[in-house]
């Protein structure tokens, strides 16, 4: 990069930054998700607004091509990684004891229905109103029903850790669905994923060099290779990690635990890369592995130092990285040329239906309250960080267009805001230790929260 290049881009970094913190700041004083200000900024730095304006000043801040552009790409990649990585570290796949009953059919049916919806509305209709220009037909239904089905931890844990409610029944229900949920859905994101790039002339990886052309084969391929590497994550991953951080030879780690956290991320994302599994993946399951080999720790101070170096990657990632990706998302958005109204009304009103009354009857089902099984179908509603990152994946990949970037962002905006104005109205209700008709189960501890 040349000098003025350089200028450009710290220019457009330090206006992104500000922004997305003084919006995020502003959207906690009110009790809302900081995250959603951190996008809002980005809408407002974006063509949605500031371009109506001043659209040559946005062109100028935000090149579409170019050093400043790839520069702007790749800390948006990085921002994507570390918060994928961090929301890995929050899943606890086995803490949840309590509710099994209703958790398990809150998640099969929050996952089944949604999920047959959003693949049949594809079927059905055709793939054109929301495939990208790398888009298929197996490959839209299979982002549409993830579109459909999406719940994300994050956002919900914000809401109930600023509403007290994170340790209570419900919380604890809620947390044990989207944590089945989020798994899953990102396997089948990565088969999304896998399979668009199957098909890309910049793809990489064995199924580049050595894999078939045939969509079956790369199916079969990409949901094998996707389930054998979290199996072995989740299996062996935490057990490796604990191995590197406490073997002798490791200097990184004993010179500073947090740059091997962080070079440990950057090697299962190769590894991931290597087997033609997105990057995506990769955050996630360096997350979950790191995190459970540190809660292995064979003395205290290595689980203070532990501690330190995951509170150190999330604030320096939630300081820079992290606002910068869902400013950037935001940035991207054109409300003005690429959204149809009645496109997103339709949308919405089907995601949140079908994904409210299949887990309001599975609740129901389980012996729950109608008014209890009915939030915690809207707190499930939520879209949060986890539609956003599937708006922003899917989209740079190819698979989605415009328009439906568009949709899916501002569905995970709405449903946020929905979900935490509807539990704050019932908060006092879901801090009742046991409402009429749930199951007694000795509690557990819940995943910390990330913001």
């Amino acid at each position: 990069m040349e000098a003025r290049e350089t200028v450009h881009l710290l220019a457009a970094l330090a206006t992104v930054c500000a922004v997305a913190h003084g919006c995020g700041f502003l959207f906690s004083a009110l009790r809302q998700p900081p995250v959603i200000g951190e996008i809002v900024g980005g809408i407002l730095l974006g063509p949605s607004f500031l371009g109506l304006f001043a659209p040559g000043l946005v062109a100028a801040l935000f090149p579409s091509s170019g050093p400043v552009a790839h520069g702007l790409d790749a800390l948006y990649q990085l921002g994507q990684l570390l918060l994928l990585f961090l929301a890995g570290a929050e899943l606890r796949v086995g803490a949840a004891r309590r509710e099994r009953r209703t958790g398990a059919a809150a998640a099969a049916a929050g996952l089944l229905l949604p999920f047959a919806v959003g693949a049949g509305v594809v079927l059905m209709s055709g793939p054109g109103r929301f495939a990208g220009p790398a888009g298929t037909t197996a490959t839209t239904a299979l982002v549409v029903a993830l579109a459909m089905a999406v719940a994300a931890i994050p956002v919900i844990s914000r809401i109930m850790m600023d509403l007290g409610i994170m340790d209570t029944v419900f919380g604890r229900i809620v947390l044990m669905v989207a944590v089945i949920e989020d798994i899953v859905l990102y396997v089948v994101l990565a088969v999304a994923l896998g399979l668009a790039q199957a098909g890309s002339e910049q793809s990489v990886g064995l199924w580049h060099t050595f894999g078939s052309t045939s969509p079956l084969w790369s199916a079969v391929y990409f949901t094998l290779i996707s389930l054998v590497f979290i199996w072995g994550a989740l299996m062996h991953g935490p057990r490796w990690f604990r191995w590197l951080a406490e073997h002798r030879g490791n200097v990184v780690a004993r010179r500073s635990p947090i740059a091997f956290r962080l070079a440990f991320l950057l090697v299962v994302v190769l590894v991931c890369l290597g087997l033609g599994v997105n990057t995506v993946f990769g955050g996630l399951v360096a997350g979950i592995c790191a995190a459970r080999g540190d809660e292995r720790a064979g003395d205290l101070r290595a689980k203070e130092n532990a501690s330190q170096a995951w509170e150190a990657i999330g604030r320096f990632s939630q300081a820079f990285f992290v606002p910068v990706f869902f400013a950037l998302v935001g940035v991207r958005l054109d409300l003005v040329r690429e959204f149809d109204v009645w496109f997103f009304v339709w949308f919405l009103l089907l995601a949140c239906g079908v994904k409210t009354l299949s887990i309001w009857g599975a609740a129901r089902l389980a012996g729950e309250t109608s008014a209890f099984a009915g939030s915690l179908a809207l707190a499930l509603n939520a879209r949060g960080t986890l539609g956003v990152i599937l708006a922003g994946v899917t989209h740079q990949a190819g698979l989605i267009n415009d328009g439906f970037f568009a949709v899916l962002v501002l569905v995970s905006i709405v449903t946020s805001q929905a979900a935490g104005f509807w539990l704050a109205r019932r908060v006092s209700a879901l801090r009742d230790p046991m409402p009429r008709g749930t199951h007694r189960a000795a509690p557990d501890p819940s995943p910390a929260e990330i913001s």
